[in-house]
């Protein structure tokens, strides 16, 4: 499952494919969505929860009410699960590997405040940068002649001219990525804890009024 951008998305995957998908792309409705998605997919499936043995939640970069909606849930799974382990993958690494691109690419979603949560690529499953969160301005010309997927780069073409789909994030392609990984040998996993890269929108009032009664 990944929330960590507008899109809510789930899938069930067996190891050798995805057998179930949802997604529903609302930027304020995490909450609300995530959990019938579950339910959604596991009907699909006909599958129930408890036959589920591990759990992959994308942990960002992305704002921060969405982002823990999807970690935060998949903490409680594991924990109703007696203990399954939750895999943490970079949000950006299932675009990428849903792109599919060969050569060098970079991958950029939405941050807000006209900035792009991005990261560099040097194929399809293979990250050469850390995540950031910057200007798409101030990062033009370091992906300059590179082509940028998703919803970032389609929303500043002038910053990045060669911008390419899939907009959005495909919890179905996360799935894909971890069982390779998992399969693998497990390595490439990051902690299922939230990737902010600054800090919340929401801020307590440095000079707020104490009103006390007469």
């Amino acid at each position: 499952m990944d929330t960590a951008t507008p899109a809510v998305t789930v899938a069930l995957h067996d190891g050798t494919d995805v057998v179930a998908e949802s997604t529903r792309v609302d930027a304020r409705r995490h909450g609300e969505l995530l959990l019938p998605a579950v339910d959604r997919v596991l009907k699909e499936a006909g599958t129930a929860l408890d036959a589920v043995t591990g759990i992959v939640v994308g942990v960002g970069p992305g704002p921060y009410t969405g982002l823990r909606v999807g970690l935060v849930t998949a903490a409680a799974f594991s924990s109703a699960l007696g203990g399954v382990p939750v895999h943490g993958l970079c949000t950006l690494d299932g675009l990428a590997y849903a792109a599919g691109i060969d050569g060098p690419f970079a991958v950029a979603t939405d941050a807000r405040r006209k900035e792009v949560y991005w990261a560099r690529y040097d194929d399809a499953r293979t990250r050469v940068t850390g995540a950031s969160v910057d200007r798409p301005a101030d990062v033009a010309e370091r992906l300059a002649g590179l082509p940028v997927v998703g919803a970032g780069a389609l929303l500043y073409p002038d910053a990045f001219p060669d911008a390419r789909g899939p907009e959005h994030q495909s919890a179905g392609a996360l799935a894909a990525l971890a069982a390779e990984r998992l399969a693998a040998g497990g390595d490439g996993f990051l902690d299922p804890a939230p990737m902010y890269l600054r800090r919340p929108d929401a801020q307590v009032p440095k000079n707020y009024k104490v009103v006390t009664p007469k």
